[in-house]
């Protein structure tokens, strides 16, 4: 399956919206653990930073997930670093269109001259742990039992791939 990449838009909020909210209530993908209103995922969707940016994955036409290059803490040390987020439709999930969305964006921030890119991943997250270690991202932490959702205490692990 083949994926192409645009800058997201505010029109894809009502088709992602509901990509993000199906992790939300379903997975451990995420850690809201209530569905997200418009105004948030905006602020998701929508970094505000000229460095930060998202885009919509595309296939044959239709948004179908996005990917994000986020600012990873709001002080100025750490603008060479940034954290990436994926998701897709269930639907499209397993085609490689991860894989598509991490080349693409690594590629993005390699033109940003960004120097070190993360992920930030539920520890029973294995199909993610697996894409980032595909492409050579080393896992650098494991935080136990961080998080709480579905009446579980969580673990999260990070992962960093120096450009």
């Amino acid at each position: 399956m083949t994926a192409t990449f645009r800058p997201a838009e505010a029109l894809d909020v009502a088709v992602l919206l509901p990509v993000y909210n199906s992790y939300v209530r379903t997975s451990t993908a995420t850690f809201h653990t209530e569905e997200i209103d418009e105004t948030t995922f905006r602020g998701l969707l929508f970094p505000g930073y000229p460095r930060y940016d998202s885009w919509a994955v595309v296939v044959e036409g239709k948004a179908v997930g996005y990917v994000i290059l986020a600012r990873y803490k709001p002080r100025e040390a750490y603008d060479g670093t940034a954290e990436v987020t994926i998701y897709l439709d269930p639907a499209f999930s397993a085609k490689g269109l991860g894989s598509a969305a991490l080349t693409f964006v690594e590629a993005r921030a390699r033109e940003r001259e960004f120097h070190n890119l993360l992920a930030i991943i539920c520890g029973e997250n294995t199909a993610s742990i697996r894409l980032f270690e595909k492409h050579g991202y080393q896992q650098c932490a494991h935080y136990h039992e961080v998080g709480r959702k579905f009446g579980r205490w969580l673990d999260v692990v990070s992962y960093e791939k120096l450009l």
